[in-house]
């Protein structure tokens, strides 16, 4: 491929991720955390009782709840200001009844989802699609065979009206309760939008199901949630993409996902997320595997000021399994704070962690993780590797693992390697016809192959994409 064509793919890249629009909200709340703004959120969303309770409880905890800040080597979030931030943003657009016809949404937004590639993803390769812009999901389409079979694919708000009894149950319960830490706390007062996905006993949904996030407005925050059910011997696949303009003052991020596994259940969840420089990722993301249960993480994190994402599984009875590959890339002025938290709590589990980093221009990232082995927890074995990958001496890269093992007949194993780009592995390259540009990025895309042998054939290309723009510092 000639240079011209090269730059006019990378500069298509850019602008499919940077473009902002003029914000045109429908109803939007004041900065900052109040009760009376969390009754403003219910209100508008015509939510039942029980629901406007939960979130009252949230926000007493969040703010009895200290700030994160005595992990050592943890992103800064000193500038991060709660009360600087829009915890609100519903669009012009009827999201009570749900659109599922891309047509009827206004013009701003199908630009922007067009733009992202959201229709032709959905033509192409997926089971349901949803779209959020600001705080509420603006399109939701799921393919009639599936739903011929039961299975629920809807945005939260939806399930909070036409599901009450299921997401009662489950919803921040057992699986990430408000009180699990300060921002699930403030996730749980004010969530919106996100996604509700049921799949019912023995079914198997072939294709992937997908959810986008969209950040447009400046100094907002998304606190989407997504809620997954996969009944005994169900099979399901979702992939979350995320991306956000950039803007001079913070944006955060601070969603919940809870994955449920049923007995033989299969569920892998997916996310490439590429925010911008000027927003703080702050996720809880949790699931419980029962009997026999399969459970997989798979993550690339891109963007973002700051990082604090550690996807973690409960491997709740004998059988259970959770896998986890991640890929983490901070570059200048970022901090990708990133891991894996397991706990074997029945015998006869496994688990397996895998996660790449790449820091280059003084930028800084950090494997973080937990597994915790119970005593009881007999016959269960774990496997952690960690590899990071520096272009230069100003970046960082750490690994912070934790061994919490409390029973002898476990198998452990745990293997971490730190690096820089060899000048040898350059040269050779270099040898055989290739730029210094793209020897590295040869490089690099043999260092995250591991990830992207996991995701779909067209998100695959769009990581290894992301992660060469932001090699190139092309993304803000």
């Amino acid at each position: 491929m000639s240079s011209d064509q090269d730059h006019l793919r990378e500069t298509d890249t850019e602008e499919r991720f940077d473009f902002k629009k003029e914000e045109t909200a429908a109803f939007k709340t004041d900065k900052g955390l109040t009760e009376e703004t969390i009754r403003l959120i219910s209100e508008d969303k015509d939510e039942p009782e029980w629901m406007l309770e939960r979130r009252l409880r949230a926000l007493k905890q969040y703010q009895n709840m200290p700030m994160p800040t005595d992990w050592p080597g943890q992103p800064d979030l000193s500038e991060l200001d709660i009360e600087e931030i829009v915890p609100y943003i519903r669009p012009d657009v009827d999201t009570r009844e749900g659109v599922d016809d891309w047509t009827e949404l206004p013009d701003e937004i199908k630009d922007t989802f067009d733009k992202l590639g959201i229709p032709e993803a959905e033509k192409n390769a997926l089971s349901g699609v949803g779209a959020q812009y600001e705080s509420e999901v603006v399109y939701q389409n799921m393919q009639e065979q599936w739903e011929e079979k039961g299975v629920i694919f809807m945005n939260m708000d939806r399930a909070v009206q036409e599901h009450p009894e299921i997401v009662k149950e489950y919803f921040m319960t057992t699986c990430v309760p408000p009180s699990d830490n300060k921002f699930a706390a403030l996730h749980g007062a004010i969530w919106s939008g996100g996604s509700f996905v049921y799949v019912p006993e023995d079914v198997t949904v072939e294709m992937p199901v997908q959810a986008y996030f969209r950040m447009n407005s400046e100094g907002m925050g998304q606190f989407e949630h997504t809620l997954i059910i996969a009944e005994p011997g169900s099979e399901v696949h979702y992939i979350e993409g995320c991306s956000a303009p950039k803007y001079s003052a913070f944006n955060l991020h601070s969603g919940g996902v809870e994955v449920f596994v049923k007995e033989g259940a299969h569920v892998q969840y997916s996310t490439v997320q590429n925010w911008s420089k000027n927003t703080y990722n702050l996720n809880t993301k949790r699931a419980i595997a029962e009997r026999d249960a399969t459970m997989e993480w798979i993550s690339g994190s891109m963007g973002s000021k700051a990082t604090m994402l550690y996807p973690s599984t409960i491997l709740k009875e004998p059988g259970a399994t959770d896998t986890h590959i991640t890929i983490a890339f901070a570059g200048e002025g970022q901090n990708i704070d990133t891991g894996a938290k397991v706990y074997h709590n029945a015998p006869n589990t496994k688990s397996t962690v895998e996660s790449k980093s790449i820091s280059k221009d003084g930028g800084r990232t950090n494997y973080r993780g937990l597994v915790h082995i119970a005593d009881g927890a007999e016959n269960s074995s774990t496997a952690v590797e960690c590899d990071a990958l520096m272009f230069d001496n100003e970046s960082t890269s750490d690994t912070m693992p934790y061994m919490e093992i409390e029973e002898s007949k476990v198998d452990v194993a745990h293997e971490a390697t730190v690096g820089k780009i060899g000048d040898e592995d350059i040269f050779y390259l270099q040898s055989r016809g290739l730029d210094d540009d793209d020897a590295k990025k040869m490089i690099v895309a043999g260092f995250i192959k591991p990830i992207t042998e996991e995701l779909p054939i067209e998100y695959a290309v769009e990581l290894n994409r992301l992660i060469e723009l932001e090699m190139e510092g092309s993304l803000g």
